[in-house]
């Protein structure tokens, strides 16, 4: 059986990829490839907007850099400043729960076309209590329908 590998270049802590990478060792040292980055860094955000309890500061850091934003227009977009944004991205200040439920619909909005915003919302509000970081499993998995692989949660 594969070991899982510990991503930790996405800039989160709890990130294990179960399949989907392969180690190469050369004469320079081992070398990761990853299939279908883009894919996975769409999961992983996913994954984030979906998950129980408020943003964290790497975690708010990897939305905003996956959505190719500044400090400054993410700011803007939430009703806060750059220098806000930079607090709770370095954890010296915690999202307010308003921020943290918009930045997870205006991330659907922009990534998905369609927020589902009531939805979203609503299965938010049932789930405020702050848990400890899970970690978070994916692997690469083959759609039946389509024949595509894609990356999803592990059981």
């Amino acid at each position: 059986m594969k070991k899982m590998y510990h991503y930790k270049e996405c800039g989160l802590d709890n990130v294990w990829l179960v399949n989907g990478y392969h180690v190469r060792h050369t004469a320079y040292g081992d070398a990761l490839s990853i299939e279908d980055v883009a894919g996975l860094y769409d999961s992983i955000a996913r994954t984030l907007v979906e998950k129980v309890g408020t943003l964290g500061g790497k975690e708010i850091r990897f939305l905003r850099k996956h959505l190719r934003q500044s400090q400054r227009a993410l700011g803007d977009s939430l009703g806060s400043d750059e220098q806000t944004v930079s607090r709770w991205e370095r954890g010296e200040t915690t999202i307010p729960a308003s921020a943290d439920r918009l930045l997870r619909a205006y991330y659907r909005e922009l990534k998905q076309g369609d927020a589902g915003l009531k939805e979203l919302l609503d299965r938010l509000a049932e789930r405020t209590v702050r848990k400890p970081a899970q970690p978070v499993r994916l692997k690469r998995t083959t759609e039946r329908e389509s024949g595509e692989k894609e990356w999803k949660l592990a059981a």
